[in-house]
């Protein structure tokens, strides 16, 4: 799903409009606010001091003006972080919104016997139930997820992923799951229903997007128990100010009282209001981002669990090399020529139609000069099989054949000849290297070694350095053997590497890992691998991927780009920076408050405690009113950051954490009394 870029920035006028009233119908959602305690004090403080200014009014008394406007502020902050939340969930909405146009109701055709494929029943979609059998022609839309049982098709999954190439899907293997939504473009499919029309994938990514079911994570439960504290220490401290003011008073001869406006305003401001009006917006923008990626965050703890991976399981062919081997070099037998092995190898790979035989060809043509062209139609070809672990050709220059080293050996022996013990020396080179080795054959004579190379994705060895700075592990599993394995992983760059690895052996990895205080994340896309993705902390599956794969991960990937686990990494962690840089910066505001607010409140009875009184402001209303003020609008001014998220590098945790630490503190600091003042100077000119 790729969304244009200006239906998602906070600016636009249509994502404020509707963020506007959203963040007033918030403030009576009394259950919603009781999910946050910091927040739903100072609703509900607000809505007090608003019956007791309702009397004032009515009995003409002469602070009603200024309590009102100091009321007016305090309402101001549970708007603003109502706001904050509203443009977080506005966001996500935008994106849903291109989703829902592709449920629009479709047909289907239902089959009652899947070997009588023109005996089908038009039905709707939505009529349709898990175990239906469907079939899908060319042109038509997929009704529902499913499982292709039967055919091949190429399916546009653009509305979903927002890649206009279109993918191949067939029976059977990792690339048989379909979405619903989706439309088939050639040939035909026959479809097993999965999920019913409505509960689906799609429907799925539409709920999590809108950030309707968002549900907290551990990280920011705990946060959320740390501002419980707070809040309930200052709700219990400034309930004894009005005792401890009017016993204080009577030492100078007459009884005063604290002005509740003033008390309120004094907990609301030293309460962690910016942090609490934030938190649901910096969850909700974490999930944003990964959408922003293609990556759908099944469950929306699997963001934030991210962020606190140490280990990265990762499958070598696709994910740490490009998928393909490619032949690089040809080695000769004594007494052959490079060239005369070259050509042998292309001749016997002229049928050879997968990527391995392709680059033959193209290596013999362009390094060795095998230009010359042939009349094949007179051929036999032989093609590769499990059993033989060969494939050959017969022509009129001869009998050619390709294969794996054991069974091109045992051919040649069967025949009376001998293996030259150079070769077995190129073998045994090109395995140490982490290559794979094909033997070339004219007849019974072994021409040469053909040298097939996993090839690492360029710029993986530099990013997987930068994880080891983070403190992240990267581990590679493959089911080659050993010595290949070891070969690929120290030319990427990984700090370890298992092979000849079963599914069995994945599941095992994981749980001794975990169980060393690890948090590991995977990526899969097999029917084979959903044990270990349901096994670790995050797993991430291919869109492409199988339907079990899919159900096991909390994760998925739209673009089925297996080395996307990292940017998920870094989201996450972005994620878990971002709050504690908020937190930080919303604790420190509480420092500058306490030498604006506490001389307002103590200096009528304690007149020597203006020597905290460092802030000169106008006067003990406007001193008030400007902290109030700045209070709210700093929730206002903090919402792009809180969206975006502070900027992340991949450097040493520890050092991350005192850099933040130390710039975060020192800003939430210094900026609320450069604010303070800066409002106060603005109201003593209407004064």
């Amino acid at each position: 799903m790729r969304l244009d870029k200006t239906s998602t920035k906070i600016t636009t006028i249509d994502l404020v409009k509707e963020a506007i009233p959203s963040a007033f119908r918030k403030l009576f959602k009394v259950f919603r606010l009781l999910q946050n305690p910091t927040m739903s004090v100072v609703f509900f403080v607000s809505t007090l001091l608003t019956c007791f200014l309702a009397y004032e009014v009515w009995s003409g008394a002469p602070t009603a003006g200024f309590h009102a406007i100091l009321l007016l502020a305090l309402w101001m902050t549970s708007l603003f972080a109502n706001f904050a939340e509203a443009i977080a969930e506005g966001r996500g909405k935008a994106q849903a919104a291109s989703l829902k146009s592709l449920q629009l109701e479709t047909g289907a055709k239902r089959l009652s016997d899947q070997s009588k494929k023109e005996n089908f029943e038009s039905v709707l979609a939505s009529e349709l139930e898990a175990g239906d059998t469907v079939i899908v022609k060319r042109g038509e839309v997929i009704p529902c997820d499913g499982e292709v049982l039967e055919g091949v098709a190429l399916v546009d999954e653009s509305a979903v992923t927002g890649e206009s190439a279109p993918v191949v899907r067939e029976a059977g293997g990792d690339v048989s799951a379909v979405t619903g939504g989706t439309t088939v473009i050639s040939d035909w499919i026959v479809v097993r229903v999965t999920a019913r029309s409505g509960e689906g994938f799609l429907q799925r990514m539409i709920q999590l997007v809108e950030g309707a079911r968002r549900r907290k994570t551990p990280n920011e439960q705990a946060l959320h128990i740390v501002l419980t504290g707070f809040t309930l220490v200052f709700l219990i401290v400034v309930a004894t100010f009005n005792p401890l003011y009017q016993s204080s008073s009577r030492f100078l001869g007459h009884t005063l009282f604290l002005d509740p406006f003033i008390a309120i305003s004094l907990l609301v401001c030293l309460i962690p209001t910016t942090i609490g009006g934030l938190l649901p917006a910096i969850g909700i923008a974490g999930m944003d981002r990964m959408i922003r990626h293609n990556v759908l965050a099944v469950d929306p703890k699997a963001v934030e669990a991210a962020g606190d991976v140490d280990t990265l399981l990762l499958d070598k062919t696709g994910t740490i090399t490009l998928g393909n081997r490619q032949a690089v070099e040809f080695f000769s037998a004594p007494g052959i020529e490079p060239e005369e092995v070259a050509e042998a190898a292309l001749i016997s790979s002229l049928s050879d139609e997968t990527p391995e035989g392709k680059s033959i060809v193209k290596l013999a043509r362009e390094q060795y000069n095998c230009s010359k062209t042939y009349d094949s139609s007179k051929w036999v070809f032989t093609p590769f099989t499990a059993k033989t672990r060969m494939s050959g050709v017969e022509c009129d220059l001869g009998s050619f054949h390709k294969g794996a080293p054991d069974a091109i050996e045992k051919m040649v022996r069967a025949s009376s000849a001998n293996m030259p013990p150079v070769i077995k020396e190129q073998v045994e080179a090109i395995s140490r290297k982490g290559g794979t080795p094909l033997l070339v054959t004219k007849g019974n004579v072994v021409l040469g070694t053909i040298f097939l190379k996993d090839i690492v994705k360029p710029g993986l060895k530099e990013r997987f350095a930068l994880l080891r700075k983070m403190g992240i592990r990267t581990v590679m599993i493959t089911g080659d053997n050993q010595l290949t394995a070891v070969a690929i992983a120290a030319e990427a760059g990984v700090d370890e590497c298992f092979g000849q690895v079963t599914p069995e052996d994945k599941l095992r990895i994981i749980q001794s890992y975990q169980e060393k205080g690890h948090l590991v994340a995977m990526t899969g896309d097999g029917s084979n691998d959903a044990p270990a993705l349901a096994k670790a902390d995050v797993a991430m599956a291919m869109n492409s991927g199988t339907q079990a794969a899919r159900e096991a991960a909390n994760l998925i990937d739209l673009d089925s780009d297996p080395t996307k686990l990292i940017e998920a990494v870094g989201i996450g962690k972005q994620l878990l920076m971002t709050r504690g840089a908020l937190t930080t910066f919303s604790i420190a505001n509480d420092v500058a408050k306490y030498f604006v607010l506490i001389p307002v409140v103590f200096l009528p009875i304690c007149p020597e405690i203006s020597i905290i009184n460092i802030m000169g402001l106008h006067s003990s209303e406007s001193a008030c009113l400007s902290c109030v003020l700045f209070n709210a609008l700093i929730i206002l001014a903090l919402v792009p950051l809180a969206l975006r998220g502070v900027r992340f590098e991949s450097v040493d945790a520890n050092k991350m954490f005192c850099r933040n630490l130390g710039m975060w503190g020192t800003c939430g600091l210094l900026i609320p009394f450069v604010g303070i003042k800066l409002i106060d100077l603005f109201i003593s000119m209407f004064l």
